[in-house]
């Protein structure tokens, strides 16, 4: 490789170096990785480890947890899977304690009609809405670590249930029912919501509106009008002076009880045939096992409700983290989801998670601490044990007004395309392959299409990338692309290539080519590089290349043994290969394929500027130049 006139040369023995480079100067012995382990790992005890036989170590390990089993290891676990017993002892009362308690009385009224709200979208009795407003926050309350979470109904998750609910116990054709049958009908109802959520723990549209419109009732339309013409205002009021506002506007409330004055005053159920409530049952259900025999039938909704409560339960937790600077722990979320719907699904509750209505409510109302959540536990449950009978006029056409305004902030998302296209395309791809599938077949079966067309993305990116040759910049101990700075020093025969993209059988392929590219190990030779500098740069044969691994997350079978045969044309063509910043798992992956069959473990080092001294030192090339740019 010819260097730019005027550039400086490497010294030769004996001569005093005019680089500003670490590479023009003595510096520590490099470090293989085998020195690593040495001088700061265990290796000793590793090699023995391995050493020993399968049942042995097995038999070791047991040991080692028996004797971990002690009152300390009792009680650190027991803090692990309690968050409370860590938080609770710092709570700061003074400052935290009414802010808690006012969020969570505010989180609690509005619980109490979207709970029956959304009862309702999930085809059964409004009161279930309210225990699904009850178990799933207390328990979240014990087990999660999200302090401005909130749990409870879900439109989304509602959706999904009633859809899977009319499928497997559908309305009969006659429609007219007796008391004992609509009971019955409602009992089967409840019992198989209460399954997909004993599933979903353990493991949307505009056409059939306007088909039933016909059969609406005139007085619940005018209702309905109504409802929407005072709630739409107050969301709207809620979103834009919320910064202003002490508390959000209770518009929920509000309207449940405007509602159920005027059909009691005005008799609507009995002069006009509107739906009421009717009499909530007062106390709690007695505990009952879900109907396991369902559970074979409802297995494919379960899961798609599991994984869309895990995600939006742990974005929301993440992002309200982020933003008051704490953490949280996904495997105890996911634990906490799993029992939270585990055990409300024994008092005939309906699949839950958290929402991002609540969960803003409770912190615009200045919530702290998962304690909000027992003083939203506490307004339920007084309407559950007292309060019920005052929502027995409650026309249904307000719930269900409830749930449009709930869900207006989804359709608004549409405004967010435009944003989302300038970040990322792909996303934006996601986002419309997603809410297409979702819109034209069904909830369950839309989030499949775009989880598996977002798979799809992810596999076609990490085929894409490109294999960066990196050259050292100027004064420096630093490696740069060589397509970023004509600032750099290359040393003539030495190839120092970064392969940014995990190593497995879709990328196996065109790992090869590029490493052939480079090395010129394919059958017909290297082609003339492509090259920023002069027409007469010349590139000189390779005889030893680094290869950066510092970006290979994990590597499968194909790509480890992909490696090992890189490493046998490397030998064979007399190219010395060193491997750089290879992680553990990678490293262990490839020693199982084989590779220190034909590599040695000097050949392994922890960073690319131990190897590229290697290189100088050990297998006499000249020093660095001034290079051209190439890739």
């Amino acid at each position: 490789m010819s260097g730019l006139p005027g550039a400086s040369t490497c010294p030769g023995p004996g001569e005093a170096s005019d680089l500003k480079s670490p590479l023009g100067a003595k510096f520590r012995e490099p470090l293989t990785e085998a020195r690593f382990q040495q001088l700061f790992g265990d290796a000793e005890q590793e090699a023995e480890l391995l050493a020993e036989p399968r049942w042995s170590r097995l038999r070791r390990l047991w040991r080692r947890r028996a004797r971990a089993c002690s009152g300390p290891g009792a009680w650190r676990l027991l803090r692990a899977r309690l968050p409370p017993l860590r938080w609770l002892p710092h709570y700061r009362w003074r400052p935290w304690l009414l802010g808690d308690a006012v969020a969570g009385v505010t989180v609690g009224i509005v619980h109490v009609p979207q709970g029956m709200a959304f009862a309702l979208l999930t085809s059964v009795p409004p009161v279930f809405g309210l225990y699904t407003s009850f178990f799933p926050v207390l328990i979240y309350t014990l087990l999660g670590t999200g302090r401005h979470l909130s749990t409870g109904t879900f439109a989304v998750l509602s959706l999904m249930t009633g859809s899977a609910v009319d499928r497997l116990v559908p309305e009969p054709l006659e429609g007219n029912l007796s008391g004992i049958e609509r009971e019955q009908l409602d009992a089967q109802r409840v019992g198989a919501a209460a399954a997909m959520a004993f599933g979903s723990g353990a493991l949307m549209t505009l056409a059939a509106v306007l088909t039933a419109l016909p059969r609406s009732s005139p007085a619940e339309l005018t209702v309905s009008a109504l409802s929407l013409a005072l709630l739409v205002p107050v969301k709207e009021l809620n979103v834009r002076f919320r910064d202003r506002l002490p508390t959000p506007i209770p518009g929920e409330i509000v309207m449940v009880l405007l509602a159920s004055v005027l059909c009691f005053t005005s008799s609507l159920d009995t002069r006009y045939n509107v739906q009421i409530v009717g009499l909530l049952p007062g106390g709690f259900p007695q505990p009952l096992l879900p109907s396991l025999a369902e559970l074979p039938r409802i297995l494919a909704d379960s899961l798609p409700m599991a994984l869309v409560t895990f995600a939006v339960s742990a974005s929301l937790a993440s992002i309200y983290a982020d933003k008051y600077s704490y953490t949280i722990d996904s495997n105890q979320e996911l634990f906490a989801h799993g029992v939270s719907n585990l055990i409300s699904s024994l008092f005939s509750c309906f699949p839950n998670s958290a929402t991002l209505a609540t969960t803003s409510l409770l912190v615009d109302a200045g919530g702290n601490t998962q304690l909000a959540g027992l003083f939203s536990c506490m307004v339920v449950l007084s309407v559950l044990l007292w309060l019920g009978p005052f929502f027995y006029y409650l026309p249904k056409a307000v719930l269900a007004c409830i749930n449009i305004s709930s869900m207006r902030q989804m359709f608004f998302q549409m405004r967010e395309l435009p944003q989302l296209w300038r970040i990322s395309r792909v996303d934006f791809a996601v986002w419309m392959v997603t809410w297409v599938a979702v819109v034209t077949l069904s909830v369950d079966l839309g989030l499949a299409v775009g989880v598996v067309f977002s798979m799809m993305t992810v596999v076609c990116r990490t085929q894409r990338v490109q294999c960066l040759a990196l050259g050292l910049a100027e004064g420096t101990e630093l490696y740069r692309p060589l397509r970023e700075s004509h600032k750099l020093l290359q040393v003539p025969g030495l190839c120092i290539l970064s392969y940014p993209t995990p190593l497995y059988f879709g990328t196996r392929g065109r790992f090869r080519r590029i490493l052939e590219w480079h090395l010129g190990l394919g059958e017909g030779g290297k082609e003339a590089p492509k090259t920023d500098g002069p027409p007469d740069a010349v590139a000189e044969p390779v005889r030893v290349v680094v290869l950066d691994c510092s970006g290979v997350t994990f590597a499968d079978a194909a790509g480890a043994r992909e490696v090992v045969q890189l490493a046998s044309r490397c030998r064979d063509a007399g190219i010395h290969l060193l491997l750089a910043q290879c992680n553990a798992s990678v490293l262990g992956t490839l020693t199982q394929a084989g590779l220190l069959d034909r590599v040695t473990p000097e050949q392994l080092f922890v960073s690319v500027q131990d190897a590229a001294a290697y290189a100088l030192e050990r297998l006499e090339l000249t020093g660095p130049k001034t290079c051209t740019v190439w890739v």
